[in-house]
């Protein structure tokens, strides 16, 4: 597993989370408990700190940064698509953000919101409970999202994680 300190900068990981062989975990990261961060996913927490909630699926190829002035912080219950680049943004609890994103500096993705898939979420903009952000740059379109539907996919990547942290070997 590829998870390094960065001089006093070194990553908690919860016991019960699952973090793939091939995934790649730098510096002030925090994963929470039965959390998942998946191949080629990459946690650079160098300048400040990434914060992971508990139960939230980091997907394959994901880049996470963080800057000096910004932490990037995750909540529970996530589901983080393929492809996506974060740095110093807030994803609340309960939100999805779709396959290909990008979400920059100082952008919310409030509680039970999604970013479609390669929609780009510019520096300080606000995607609102319930609400989908679409497009280049997104356009938030208004109380169009069910959030239970997002709670039962993290749950699933938390099944699947599990099954991955028991099952997962090299050959």
């Amino acid at each position: 597993m590829a998870i390094y300190a960065l001089g006093d900068r070194v990553p908690k990981i919860d016991p019960s989370a699952f973090v793939h062989p091939e995934a790649t975990v730098i510096g002030s990261v925090t994963i929470g408990p039965e959390s998942s961060v998946w191949p080629q996913a990459v946690l650079r927490g160098d300048s400040s700190q990434i914060v992971i909630g508990a139960r939230t699926s980091i997907q394959d190829g994901a880049v996470i940064h963080c800057t000096r002035a910004n932490e990037t912080r995750i909540g529970d219950d996530c589901v983080i698509g393929h492809l996506v680049h974060m740095e110093g943004c807030t994803i609340e609890s309960g939100a999805l953000v779709g396959s290909g994103s990008i979400v920059l500096h100082r952008a919310i993705v409030r509680t039970g919101a999604l970013v479609g898939a390669a929609a780009l979420i510019t520096n300080d903009t606000e995607v609102p409970s319930g609400a989908m952000a679409l497009g280049v740059p997104a356009k938030i379109r208004p109380d169009c999202v069910n959030a239970a539907d997002i709670i039962e996919q993290a749950a699933g990547y938390v099944a699947n994680g599990r099954y991955h942290k028991a099952n997962t070997r090299l050959l």
